[in-house]
């Protein structure tokens, strides 16, 4: 398989640094484009993929094209290449674009699947939330999940909840960075170094979140475990609920879902 990046913004080369760390695909099987040479040289020198100079010298190097560019960008990316898409896979991992939008643009010519990653997938712990509407068939499917679990874990979900799902796992690194910073902030106030304090904060976070995933209990299972009848923890938490926690997460999403 040789697999086509359309654009190389952040996004993308998680997702090309995330495929050569986990071997999936060999660097020289990556290929790439973006309009700022200079730029796209350099995240090639760095991460190892091979860069194009032409978007049509990369339409014709690849079977699978990974559509990373602007959203905006899209409609007048597809009217230079789309001739030579036809029987090729299109993975876009564009916020916006759904199954039925491109294939209102590409017909059946094209196989699609929209896919919804995550920065984390850089260190093969993302979420990938594959549009149920799809094109490919159950070979390119199979290859193309596999192909992406090793980025992190794949959750399939309907067109109508793409946009929730992006919300939560596409921004939720962002709000998880803000706590890991904000709890590192109080580390420093009482006298932790700062790397440590961030060590600390991140490790504490990271775990939390997988004895979560392993035990499949709930959340607030797993958080009376550790708060003692009159102990230090239940008076954080106590708190956090009189600050509005909770409130505050959820219109975090409601700004975002109401743009």
């Amino acid at each position: 398989m040789k697999i086509g990046f359309i654009g190389m913004g952040n996004m993308a080369k998680a997702i090309a640094s995330g495929f050569i760390a986990s071997r999936k695909i060999q660097k020289e099987n990556i290929f790439a484009f973006a309009p700022n040479q200079e730029k796209l040289k350099k995240n090639a020198g760095e991460i190892g993929f091979i860069p194009c100079e032409s978007i049509l010298s990369l339409a014709d190097s690849c079977d699978v094209f990974i559509m990373s560019c602007k959203p905006y960008q899209i409609e007048g990316v597809l009217s230079e290449i789309q001739g030579r898409l036809f029987g090729k896979v299109l993975v876009s991992v564009a916020a916006g674009w759904s199954y039925e939008k491109f294939h209102g643009i590409l017909g059946d010519n094209v196989r699609v699947q929209c896919i919804m990653p995550n920065t984390p997938a850089m260190v093969g712990e993302g979420v990938m939330l594959f549009e149920k509407e799809n094109s490919l068939n159950a070979g390119e499917l199979k290859e193309i999940k596999d192909l992406f679990s090793s980025l992190g874990i794949i959750e399939e979900l309907p067109a109508s909840l793409m946009g929730i799902g992006g919300a939560i796992s596409g921004c939720g690194p962002a709000f998880m960075d803000l706590i890991i910073e904000s709890y590192a902030d109080a580390a420093v106030k009482y006298g932790i170094s700062r790397q440590t304090a961030y060590k600390i904060v991140s490790q504490t976070m990271l775990g939390s979140a997988k004895l979560q995933l392993k035990t499949e209990a709930h959340p607030g299972i797993l958080k009376d475990a550790v708060c003692s009848p009159g102990g230090t923890t239940i008076r954080g938490v106590d708190s956090l609920e009189k600050n509005g926690l909770r409130g505050i997460c959820i219109s975090s999403i409601d700004a975002i879902m109401k743009k």
